[in-house]
Parts: C-alpha cells; sequence; structure tokens
C-alpha cells in the first residue's frame, strides 16, 4: 500500500516515485528552474497518480513570497490589539486569503515608533502588510521592499494606496438630518488629534456650522465610551443650552447617552446624540443610534485583495457612508 493511501502525497513521495530528486521534482512542480523532458514527463505523471497537491504555504516560502498577511495596526498602546474595528478588518482579511493558503497576523506598531515596518519587511514569512491607523509618519517610513505589497486602511500616498470610507461625507449628512429636526446647538466629539483621517469629519463639522451661522463647539474624543461620558460632560459645562451631540464613533456615542442619561437629560427630548459606524449595537440601544453606515469589511477585503494581487491600486478608494436614522436623534 502506498504512503499516498495513508495521507495526502507529499513532494519526497512524488521525487520517489518518479525516479528524480526532490530539488527536481520541486522545480517541475513550481515551473522553475531547469529539468529535462523525460524528467518532467515522470515528475507530473506521478504527482497525478498520487494526487499530490502542492502546499502554498511552502511553495510561497521558496518563491520567497510569504505565507502570512500582517494587519498592522498603529496607536499609542498595545489596547489596539483588543479593538473590535480591528478585529473587524483581520476577519476579512482573512477571508479573502483562506483561500490562496494565506494566514493573517495582527501586529501592533507603537506611535512613533515605526521600526516594526522594517521587521515586517524583511521576514520572508509576510507577503504583505495593511496598515491600519496610518499617519503620514507611518507612509514616509513605509521600506521600498514594501512598494508594491502594502496598503492603508486611513491615508495612502503615491506608493501606498489607501482604501477608506467616506467620512467626511457621512459626517456631513447626520449633521445635516440634525439640522433639519431642528437642533441648532450641535457640538461634535472627536477622534485623536493624531490620526489624520479622523479630522475629515471636523473638517466637515467645521464647513457646515460656518455655511448654517451656527457656533463650533468641538470636544477633544479619542473613539472610546469612557471618553465620550466625559466628553458629555465636559459639552453640557461649556455650553448648558446645547440640544446636539454628534460623536465621531458610536462607541464615543454610547458613552454620550450614558452621561447625559446619569445627569437627567432626555435623549433625545433635550439632547440629540448621534454616532458614526452603525456597529451591531446601535440598533440594540435604548435609544437606538442615529449613525452613518461605515462598510469595515467592504473596505478591509479591498486591501487585502490589493496586496495579495500586487499590483498598483487606485491611490485612494473611498467607500460611501450611508446615515441610518433611529431615535436618538
Amino acid at each position: 500500500m502506498t504512503a499516498a493511501a495513508h495521507r495526502p502525497a507529499t513532494l519526497e513521495d512524488v521525487a520517489r516515485a518518479a525516479g528524480v530528486s526532490r530539488s527536481t521534482a520541486s522545480r517541475v512542480i513550481a515551473g522553475t528552474g531547469f529539468a529535462s523532458p523525460d524528467a518532467r514527463e515522470r515528475v507530473v505523471t506521478a504527482a497525478d497518480q498520487l494526487g499530490y497537491v502542492p502546499n502554498p504555504a511552502a511553495r510561497a516560502l521558496v518563491r520567497g513570497g510569504g505565507v502570512r498577511l500582517v494587519v498592522a495596526a498603529a496607536a499609542t498602546s498595545a489596547a489596539v490589539l483588543d479593538d473590535p474595528y480591528v478585529h473587524r478588518v483581520v476577519g476579512s482579511a482573512a477571508r479573502v486569503c483562506a483561500p490562496a493558503g494565506v494566514g493573517v497576523a495582527l501586529h501592533w506598531l507603537p506611535l512613533g515608533d515605526p521600526r516594526g515596518l522594517d521587521q515586517l519587511a524583511a521576514d520572508r514569512s509576510v507577503c504583505g502588510v495593511v496598515l491600519v491607523n496610518t499617519t503620514e509618519a507611518l507612509l514616509s517610513a513605509v521600506p521600498r521592499s514594501l512598494h508594491g505589497r502594502v496598503a492603508s486602511i486611513g491615508i495612502g500616498s503615491t506608493e501606498v494606496p489607501s482604501f477608506d470610507v467616506d467620512n467626511a461625507a457621512g459626517a456631513g449628512a447626520v449633521l445635516r438630518h440634525l439640522y433639519a429636526t431642528g437642533r441648532r446647538r450641535i457640538a461634535m466629539v472627536t477622534g485623536p488629534a493624531w490620526l489624520p483621517c479622523s479630522q475629515r469629519p471636523v473638517q466637515a463639522y467645521r464647513h457646515l456650522m460656518r455655511q448654517a451661522g451656527l457656533p463650533e463647539r468641538v470636544v477633544d474624543g479619542d473613539f472610546t465610551a469612557a471618553r465620550g461620558r466625559a466628553a458629555a460632560d465636559e459639552a453640557l459645562r461649556r455650553w448648558p443650552d446645547v440640544d446636539a451631540i454628534y460623536a465621531i464613533s458610536d462607541e464615543t456615542a454610547f458613552g454620550v447617552i450614558a452621561a447625559l442619561r446619569d445627569g437627567g437629560v432626555r435623549v433625545p427630548g433635550d439632547v440629540a446624540v448621534a454616532g458614526f459606524d452603525d456597529i451591531p449595537l446601535a440598533g440594540m440601544t435604548a435609544p437606538a443610534l442615529t449613525t452613518a453606515s461605515h462598510p469595515v469589511g467592504r473596505i478591509a477585503t479591498a486591501a487585502a485583495t490589493a496586496v495579495l494581487a500586487g499590483r498598483p491600486a487606485a491611490p485612494v478608494t473611498l467607500f460611501p457612508s450611508a446615515l441610518v436614522t433611529r431615535d436618538s436623534a
């Protein structure tokens, strides 16, 4: 009974059956290097008879193409590794990579210390990188050897294509909805100041407030519910007449609602609240959260696909965001 009857055939089995060396069998299977016509025919016949299926991971290592795609998230702390948004990026990337026999790994890039990119570039097991929370400094630090196999979720450059949500348009849709429902004293809770893509909604907010002749009321945020709580308290302290709070993320909006409820403020009766992302919990809270969609899965899929394809993509690809109205505003 042959080895293949007990387990999947290996390259050694093919070489033995064909009467050639393992290196010759490898060259024939991979389609690289020299092999005589006779040896090539014997290897192909043996592979067919044994039902040999090349291991894509092993072949990628031999080619130096790598066997894993790394999702590299920049942040001030390793807590980003527990971020649900980052997990959604990893999950979507895994769905793209699995059919190609490529794994997905998650890596933290400490903010201001992009040396981890050099390590990833030098690692032969890495086929490519998807950057998350990309900054200008991070883009400038991408090694040339990674060009063509790196994509960014956020800002990009001529060498690094970017994929992101059109959060400026999404913010505009939410703010126009607040205005249309009679809100005129609208405060905004921002994202981290160091993250370039989180500044687009702030610019949209400032533009719309000026256009409508309304006061600008901006409070610093960081995407967390805890900061949302603190930001709501700050907004009410600074502007007691505030009648709406727009938070740049749903998590932050949840914190805003919790703080208002604790303070005896009715939502939306006294203060309307809206967020951004439309995460699953947004429709389950009380009140259900008005927000704007964020197609994280489609964005991550596009970024991972571009990396695996190894071909240039459009410098910037923005995915549309749609208003989702619910009870909170």
